[in-house]
């Protein structure tokens, strides 16, 4: 059998397989790999292979997998009854569910002020021990239920996998759930093409209901542009060195000054590590004319920022020490850059044929002139730098 014909039969085993593993949770290893015997017997004394015998899951993993078994089933059946199931259920049955892996687990449950809270707790807490088709269950129910506050729990604590995630976008941007959609490229790593597409595209052309939304997300970015200033003005009290709290003051204010509410939505694509750049350039293709304009027009308003505030720079540590998260969602000018290149490749014609796009090339030329002036300048300076410390060094 060739190994085309070994992945293909492969493949249609997998897809006649039911989707619910006998294993959906990551099992404990230690138990089991200390308990494996190899198997001693005449026929395999000389053999350097040997099979092994003794495989058992713990009881405290069974307890969980039945857990997860019985909670899904109850759950789906709950989901088929509709008229039958709302909030009120889903969060019973959810709760019951998450206390009994405690449980089965030994872990003490988090305290909260309401039932919501509690159960919120009890997610981030067990996320480990929740099985895949368990979380998509999950998923799948909170948006037929429209229960937004569960769903971005299940987004922050990386419950959310494909192919629910999908099925997720759309309903999002069905919802007008900018925020959410922000969360999910945070959050979601093995999103689609073509669902980062659609998000661009939301984003680029939001409707007029997706105000409200788009808010929340411009009041989270002034929130730790404050705190970034509050925390450099300290410094500054204290006449101590302009460090950090400074470098991600200036990162957080070009970041939100001037941008619209949506343009602050396609931060988080442009600074996306999940999204590569093929990725990206598939997506840039399939945008129309007015959303290409768009599109142009924001990347003009980062590389002028760049050109007028040369010392903003990346500092992604600003996250783990001083809590402002946000300085992992600036774009670097070569996030910027690499996909106005993209742009351009992709619709070179349509630049150069409509007289709307000409404009904004030239004032855009001008400032990549501008920028690469100053790349120039800055690696010569280093290099006499390197030149200087090689010199400094050989006469040491």
């Amino acid at each position: 059998m060739s190994l085309l014909e070994v992945i293909t039969k492969a493949s249609a085993d997998l897809k006649s397989q039911s989707s619910e593993s006998n294993f959906p949770i990551i099992l404990n290893s230690d138990p089991i790999l200390l308990n494996l015997m190899p198997q001693i017997n005449q026929d395999n004394k000389g053999a350097l292979v040997r099979r092994v015998n003794g495989w058992k899951v713990s009881k405290t993993d069974t307890k969980v997998i039945d857990s997860d078994q019985q909670f899904l089933k109850k759950l789906q059946r709950q989901m088929k009854n509709p008229s039958k199931f709302g909030k009120t259920e889903l969060m019973v049955t959810l709760k019951s569910f998450l206390e009994t892996n405690c449980q089965n687990l030994g872990i003490s449950h988090p305290l909260a002020t309401s039932d919501e809270g509690r159960t919120r707790n009890l997610i981030e807490k067990l996320e480990f021990s929740i099985g895949r088709e368990v979380k998509c269950a999950i998923t799948e129910a909170c948006i037929m239920l429209e229960i937004w506050d569960l769903l971005e729990t299940l987004i922050v604590s990386r419950l959310v996998q494909y192919p629910s995630s999908t099925h997720l976008v759309s309903s999002l941007i069905e919802n007008n759930k900018s925020d959410l959609l922000c969360l999910c490229i945070e959050h979601i790593s093995d999103l689609q093409a073509s669902d980062i597409l659609c998000i661009l595209k939301y984003f680029l052309n939001p409707t007029k209901a997706a105000y409200t939304s788009l808010e929340i997300v411009r009041k989270e970015w002034e929130s730790q542009s404050l705190i970034a200033i509050s925390k450099a003005n300290l410094e500054k009290k204290r006449e101590e060195k302009l460090g950090l709290a400074c470098e991600a003051a200036i990162l957080l204010m070009i970041a939100h000054d001037e941008f619209s509410d949506s343009e602050l939505c396609l931060h988080y694509i442009l600074a996306s590590p999940n999204i590569d750049e093929v990725i990206l350039s598939s997506c840039v293709s399939k945008l129309n004319g007015e959303e290409i304009m768009r599109f142009v027009k924001y990347m003009k308003k980062w590389l002028n920022k760049y050109d007028r505030f040369p010392e903003a720079s990346p500092c992604p540590i600003a996250s783990s020490e001083l809590g402002l998260t946000l300085c992992q969602w600036v774009p670097k000018l070569k996030d910027i850059l690499k996909c106005l290149n993209l742009v351009v490749d992709e619709h070179f014609l349509s630049l150069v044929l409509h007289t709307e796009f000409h404009d904004e090339l030239v004032s855009l030329k001008g400032i990549v002139e501008s920028l690469s002036g100053e790349a120039r300048l800055c690696c010569s300076i280093a290099h006499v730098i390197k030149k200087l410390k090689s010199k400094d060094e050989g006469m040491n």
